[in-house]
């Protein structure tokens, strides 16, 4: 970090009384409420994407969701003589959404379903069609990451001599390799049969980081993911962090599904797409990934555990399974 910010902060309206640190970037405090101001490497067109539907979203009742200030010349993007550029958004003191709590989560997949039903109500307009908002299909993701696993499959079963890591690897490399062709083929197929009329605004990084709990309302941030596609993944995403905490335990699996669905109800195909994200083995490949970037001479231990993790909470996560399916 360096100190252009400074010379940034200038270049708006409202005075900035206090500056700190925080989340890669600047809190800003100011008359007009807190502030985040942040470098910004993506385009304008992108942001200004952003910026239309979060104010939409405003409008709809999503209130407390990223909305960003323009400086006094009118523009999203501030620069720094050193060419940076920044950014500056409202900002939330809330704290991070606790996936310990039951009642938390279920709380937050409630607001989960409220923001969608928001993004539903926003139309798609031509000019927003741009790379970083029409991203490949689910299934295109897959395959790519299933070529990926198999790369590393074939690369450890071609050594011989072989590290604990990567005995792991293969004691449960076709269980997982056969769930993940299964998933993708699954999602193939349910996606040429729903073609676009099943594609929706999404945030695209909902985990917990990004749901913040405040007394009054749920703050939804950091939208730079947003995309249109299947709000199921988002869903699937922010319920997978939580069933990891929990050891994949099938009543809160189905409540956090039931509370999703009093707000906006899920039919026969969203059900059967969250159950084909849930199959597709992600955290299985996730480790397999790190493992062909990193130095395959040393492994950290805490990754052997992982994949013994895996191993071992398999029966609860096939059991959560056929509970979707049914």
């Amino acid at each position: 970090m360096n100190d252009s910010y400074l010379e940034v902060l200038q270049q708006y309206e409202v005075e900035t009384e206090k500056v700190r640190r925080g989340r890669g970037a600047w809190i800003c405090e100011r008359p007009d409420g807190m502030k985040l101001l942040k470098e910004y490497r993506g385009t304008l067109k992108r942001l200004e994407f952003e910026e239309e539907v979060l104010k939409e979203l405003k409008n709809q009742g999503i209130q407390s969701v990223d909305q960003y200030v323009r400086n006094r010349d009118g523009e999203l993007i501030a620069a720094a003589l050193d060419g940076t550029k920044y950014i500056l958004k409202d900002w939330f003191t809330d704290r991070e959404c606790n996936l310990k709590d039951n009642r938390e989560v279920l709380s937050c997949v409630r607001e989960i379903g409220r923001l969608h039903r928001a993004l539903r109500g926003i139309a798609w307009r031509d000019e927003w069609s741009l790379g970083s908002t029409m991203p490949p299909g689910l299934a295109e993701e897959m395959k790519r990451h299933s070529r990926e696993m198999k790369r590393v499959r074939t690369f450890i079963s071609n050594k011989r001599k072989k590290s604990e890591f990567e005995l792991c690897v293969i004691q449960d490399f076709d269980e997982f390799y056969r769930q993940a062709l299964e998933a993708q083929e699954g999602l193939e197929l349910l996606g040429k049969k729903q073609g676009r009329d099943r594609l929706f605004l999404c945030h695209g990084d909902l985990d917990q980081h990004h749901v913040l709990i405040g007394n009054r309302d749920t703050a939804f941030i950091e939208f730079n993911q947003m995309h249109l596609g299947s709000q199921m993944a988002d869903l699937y995403r922010f319920m997978r962090k939580v069933m990891e905490k929990h050891g994949w335990n099938e009543q809160l699996g189905l409540a956090m599904i039931d509370s999703y669905d009093q707000v906006l109800p899920i039919d026969g195909e969203d059900r059967e797409c969250l159950y084909y994200l849930f199959l597709y083995p992600e955290k299985y490949w996730k480790q397999l990934n790190y493992y062909n970037n990193a130095n395959k001479a040393w492994i950290p231990a805490k990754n052997v555990e992982k994949l013994k993790l895996l191993e071992a909470q398999q029966e609860s996560r096939n059991q959560f399974l056929a509970k979707i399916k049914e």
